[in-house]
């Protein structure tokens, strides 16, 4: 009875390890791969908008959130590939919000061995008191988070500011411009900014939310959850957020077409007169010289 006890116990243990060691190296190959497509997807971003050129000094604004954490990730891997040269430093805004842990970022910078900078500027006491109880704080730390950001790049000579904000971030802006500003636009993925002295990329633009959530958690990223402005519940973004995800559990790939409409627009089959010369349109006769070209006949 004991030895078939050991036996036991012997055998579960070993399909324990089998089994743990099977998972391990399924969510190794699911990183790898997903590490990949990042990379292609980052990489082609940076090509279609000349994001990051030869001799840039690029500064990587990190939250402690996956998406930026997975940015300067990516981009670390390209730095080390890359046919130019460019300088990356990671760059913390400490807003000193309640429960942040300040130890962790700079730990996690020294271990991965890029350079970095924490900028301490208590913002969170300024927005609370200026933003009433019950209203969203994003208005208000969105400009003054950009306004120490934009001013610490321009006296540390930074040629690029690069934020961590995703395809699904672009389709989120784009339906709530839509939905509550009457507006048909979205963040771009490159900006120069209102003083002319920053451009702003973002890296990420052509990257779903899913794989950069699910790379995170497999490459174990020391993630912060923002208690700030995202995870306030009545959040006009969060109410999108929560329409496109049901979107695309009922119609899955519809999230891809209307962000590949975003790359395609064609401003003569829309109503912005701005955009496109309606009034100088006029109908040509059949006598008019030739409107086309017979390559055919040629």
């Amino acid at each position: 009875m004991t030895m078939n006890t050991t036996l036991n116990t012997s055998l579960d243990t070993s399909l324990t390890n089998d089994s743990t060691a099977r998972k391990s190296e399924k969510e190794q190959y699911d990183k790898n791969k997903l590490h990949k497509r990042l990379r292609r997807e980052v990489g082609r971003a940076i090509d279609d908008f000349n994001m990051i050129e030869d001799g840039d000094k690029v500064m990587v604004c990190i939250s402690g959130g996956k998406d930026s954490l997975t940015m300067l990730d990516v981009l670390m891997s390209l730095q080390r590939h890359a046919p130019i040269n460019f300088e990356l430093v990671a760059v913390n805004l400490d807003q000193k919000q309640p429960d942040f842990p300040e130890h962790v970022l700079p730990a996690y910078f020294t271990s991965i061995g890029v350079p970095f900078k924490i900028l301490e500027e208590d913002t969170y006491s300024l927005v609370t008191e200026m933003v009433p109880a019950g209203k969203t704080y994003c208005g208000w730390c969105s400009r003054f988070r950009r306004g120490i950001l934009y001013k610490y790049a321009k006296q540390n000579g930074f040629t690029k500011i690069a934020l961590g904000h995703h395809r699904d971030d672009m389709l989120g802006t784009l339906f709530l411009n839509m939905f509550y500003g009457g507006k048909i636009k979205t963040m771009p993925a490159k900006l120069l900014s209102d003083d002319k002295e920053n451009i702003v990329i973002r890296p990420l633009a052509y990257c779903r939310e899913k794989d950069i959530e699910r790379y995170a958690m497999l490459a174990e990223m020391p993630i912060i959850p923002c208690n700030l402005c995202g995870s306030q519940d009545n959040l006009q973004r969060q109410v999108i957020k929560e329409m496109l995800v049901g979107w695309e559990r009922q119609f899955p790939g519809r999230l891809d077409s209307i962000f590949r409409g975003m790359t395609d627009v064609v401003p003569s089959h829309m109503l912005d007169a701005r955009l496109f010369d309606f009034k100088g349109l006029a109908r040509q006769d059949p006598g008019d010289p030739v409107r086309f070209v017979d390559v055919v006949n040629l």
